[in-house]
């Protein structure tokens, strides 16, 4: 069987949240209950001084690294079953990339913080339990494609359960569904005994890849749930006293237990909604001639919607938005609540919708067959400045580009090729996605010869001011064309070079009847 945190907090080999929780609605938390005013810690342990992670994926590792840079009085340990994950963060070459994560990781290793496949032994010498592990969306039973498998949760409690000779605070830090805690809750007090006992307490990341350690540094707010008992607010005292070493005060929200929860999966719920309606309108202006950018930032002029998560794209991908949208659809469906679970199942018909129409736009500017073709896709991460894949728009291009027998040449400057190949071999076989594509170590090489290149992946060095597009341009067959799908090129400069380009929510005839 799976070791209980196999994939660690999101997932093997990958990274976060938010897509650019920059900064969340400010409908969504900013109005809340007044601050229990913050004393200190008095908990049955006393102060925080050791603190244990479960899992050393993508919200533990650089979750904790921090912790640990900003809080040198406390030992942190981060754990994980795998060897391998382990090796890498005590390595040069940690096993994730985001910006900022080598020098935090490098200070603090050896000196407070600490890599180990220890679990026992770390859970046992530790105030305070992060559960940090994999949350999945299940793939069959009861829920399957909506509900979250908490098979790697549940054991992790267990495992505390079992491990622990003294009190501890538990808490939940993974992507859960709401009551989820409930269910720790009786794991943990059907094991506790007079002189040991087990404070539950939910303190959900809002991390966005790329971004993640500047979150962690300077965060829009900490929120912590805990039970409403003397024991449980104590609890959540200890946890707000190690997050005001450099949160101020402010900042750290104190909640109880279920709105810890559902705040969390609401938060994501509206991003992805902001993203899937201002691409519901990109399919629009295409349609009508207006320009999808031009009616971004008219609208988010005004402040009561603002500006941030207006930017048409192919869709949204990560490892959170849609497996947190589903949850929260499961969990409308479960209380009966039919009309909500299919207004937030909507936010992710709509993304794949986006998806599947800039597949069939690529396939109809191609003369309406992709057969034989070579197609040039740059970018495989589902955004910048990260190496994670899940849920990337790029799998779900790349497939459909394969089921046309087109040849795909990949370029990414960061996703492992292994990762590559494994996302790839699920959804169309090994053998079909060897066979149909191939992968090149920079954009120049990957366009050469191609019928189209394709851009998904918003990174830097594709933008035409980086890029040599007129060396590209030479080495493509003609016409060449490109297809924007991220809105970072200047489409009338790469026409003025040779180029057919159409770009996502914008009509290339606009302005000219």
């Amino acid at each position: 069987s799976a070791p209980f945190f196999s994939g660690c907090d999101t997932g093997i080999n990958r990274p976060y949240i938010r897509t650019d929780v920059a900064s969340p609605s400010s409908s969504l938390l900013s109005f809340h209950p007044p601050l229990t005013p913050l004393q200190p810690p008095h908990n049955i342990m006393g102060v925080v001084k050791k603190i244990c992670c479960i899992g050393a994926g993508y919200v533990g590792g650089p979750t904790c690294a921090v912790i640990a840079h900003q809080c040198p009085d406390i030992k942190v340990t981060i754990v994980d079953l795998s060897q391998a994950r382990i090796n890498a963060w005590n390595s040069n070459n940690l096993p994730i990339y985001e910006p900022g994560l080598d020098e935090i990781v490098f200070g603090a290793r050896g000196k407070n913080l600490f890599f180990s496949t220890d679990v026992e032994g770390a859970i046992l010498e530790a105030d305070l339990i992060f559960v940090s592990v994999n949350t999945p969306t299940k793939k069959s039973g009861m829920g399957a494609g909506m509900a979250a498998d908490l098979a790697y949760v549940e054991s992790a409690t267990r495992k505390i359960a079992e491990v622990a000779k003294s009190s501890k605070i538990v808490v939940e830090k993974s992507t859960v569904p709401c009551r989820t805690a409930e269910s720790m809750r009786t794991i943990l007090d059907a094991n506790s005994h007079d002189h040991i006992r087990f404070d539950l307490l939910s303190n959900p990341e809002f991390l966005a890849e790329g971004t993640a350690i500047s979150d962690l540094l300077n965060p829009d707010r900490v929120l912590i749930g805990a039970l409403q008992t003397p024991e449980g607010l104590k609890a959540q005292q200890a946890l707000a006293e190690v997050y005001s070493h450099w949160v101020p005060r402010d900042r750290v929200i104190t909640t109880n237990l279920w709105s810890s929860e559902l705040s969390k999966l609401a938060a994501n719920a509206l991003l992805a909604q902001r993203i899937s309606s201002i691409n519901a309108l990109s399919a629009i202006c295409e349609a009508t001639g207006a320009d999808v950018d031009e009616v971004a930032y008219a609208v988010g002029k005004d402040t009561r919607i603002g500006p941030k998560f207006l930017k048409a794209s192919v869709g949204f991908g990560g490892s959170c938005f849609q497996k947190d949208i589903l949850n929260l659809t499961y969990l409308a469906e479960s209380l009966n609540l039919p009309e909500v679970a299919a207004y937030w199942h909507q936010v992710v018909i709509m993304n794949e919708y986006q998806k599947k129409r800039f597949v069939k736009r690529i396939i109809t500017k191609l003369f309406n067959t992709i057969t034989n073709k070579k197609i040039a896709v740059f970018g495989f991460a589902f955004k910048k400045d990260t190496g994670d894949t899940r849920e990337s728009a790029a799998i779900t291009l790349i497939k459909d580009f394969i089921d046309e027998h087109a040849h795909v040449r990949l370029y990414d400057p960061k996703v492992e090729e292994s990762q590559i190949w494994i996302d790839l071999s699920d959804v169309s076989g090994a053998d079909a996605a060897k066979k149909h594509v191939t992968l090149f170590p920079d954009p120049y090489s990957a366009a050469e010869d191609a019928d189209a290149v394709v851009i998904v992946t918003e990174w830097d060095e594709f933008r035409d001011t980086k890029l040599d597009y007129q060396r590209i341009y030479d080495s493509m067959k003609k016409p060449a064309c490109i297809f924007d799908g991220r809105l970072i090129l200047d489409a009338n400069k790469l026409r003025k070079i040779g180029f057919k380009v159409d770009v996502i929510g914008k009509n290339e005839l606009a302005g000219k009847a």
